[in-house]
Order: C-alpha cells, then structure tokens, then sequence
C-alpha cells in the first residue's frame, strides 16, 4: 500500500516545485505591478512612521575601558528593522483590491483598508476579511522582495522619494511609466 501511494506524493511533490515558475508565467503584468506598488507604498509608509524614532546599533562587546561601542541611529536605517519590514509587509496585501480606473479603463490595486493608527481601524478590525483573491498578490510581492531586496535595500538608504516609481518603472521596468511623471 505504501509503494502504491510513492508515486501520487513525487507527482504532488513535483506540481509543488513547479507551482512558483507556472506562476509567473501566467501571472498578468498588472498583478505584477500592483505588487510592486502596493509593496513599495506600504514600505514607504512604514518607514516614515519610523524616521521620528532611533535605535541602538553597534557591538555589545565591553572594551577594557568598561564602555561599548553604541550609537543611536534612525529606526529606519536599523537593518534588523528593514529586514523585519520586508519579511511581515507582503501579508498586508490583503488590504488591496482591484478596481477600474474610471478614465483609463486599467485595471489597478488601491487600499481599501483603514493603516493601524487610523481612527476607523478598531472598528474594522471587528469584522473579518479574507479572501484568496489576494493570492497572487502575495506572491507577485514575495516575488519582487526576493528578487530585488538589494535594490529596495538600496532606495531606502539613498532616502528616495516616490519608492514605487525607483523600483517598480525604472530599477525593474514592471512597471511602464512612472506614475509621478508626466506622460510624453
């Protein structure tokens, strides 16, 4: 019985490893983009809500003298932080869904949901919203995150603004244009 039951855990085993590449294949250009955007917008929030606040870095090893190297530097520069961020944002989207855009008739991902510090978020957090159609924006986002960390990393210790546009249109092209630039 058990030989018998070798070969349907290899075949599901085998759709398994094969599931990331047959979804990116698949996946349409603008879940791709929506990620990319949904991803860098919920980077860029957190990160300005941690520019006010400092952390301690540095070793813990005590010189001889009796004091350590430490020093204060902004939460948002704190690689513990940066790597805690992109490890815990893709789950966030969740709070995306796709809409129309009424003058260009695209199809684009915008919030929906109230941010944690919002005056409404108590009471929305009382209901329950969960549905897999967020799915494949998760991916697209774990996606991205692994495949340009570095470059988000990058942007955020230049200080760059408008995050979605650097990595999304010009450091990935998963995007087309910059959505802060004038069309030609």
């Amino acid at each position: 019985m058990g030989l018998a039951l070798l070969p349907m855990a290899l075949l599901i085993l085998s759709a398994l490893l094969l599931w990331p590449t047959l979804a990116n294949d698949s996946e349409e250009p603008n879940v791709r983009c929506g990620a990319c955007r949904a991803l860098m917008d919920e980077v860029e929030y957190d990160i300005t809500k941690a520019r006010q606040k400092k952390t301690k870095v540095g070793s813990y090893r005590i010189r001889p003298d009796g004091t350590q190297e430490r020093k204060k530097v902004p939460l948002a520069q704190s690689e513990a932080f940066l790597i805690d961020l992109l490890d815990k944002v893709c789950v966030r989207m969740n709070d995306y869904q796709l809409e129309d855009d009424p003058v260009t008739k695209q199809k684009y991902f915008r919030r929906y949901a109230p941010r944690k510090g919002d005056k409404i978020y108590k009471e929305y957090k009382k209901f329950f919203f969960y549905s897999d159609a967020y799915r494949p924006l998760k991916f697209a986002c774990e996606a991205i995150i692994e495949k340009y960390e570095d470059e988000i990393f990058a942007l955020i210790a230049q200080e760059a603004h408008h995050l979605a546009d650097m990595l999304c249109s010009e450091k990935s092209d998963l995007c087309g244009t910059p959505a802060n630039s004038p069309e030609p």
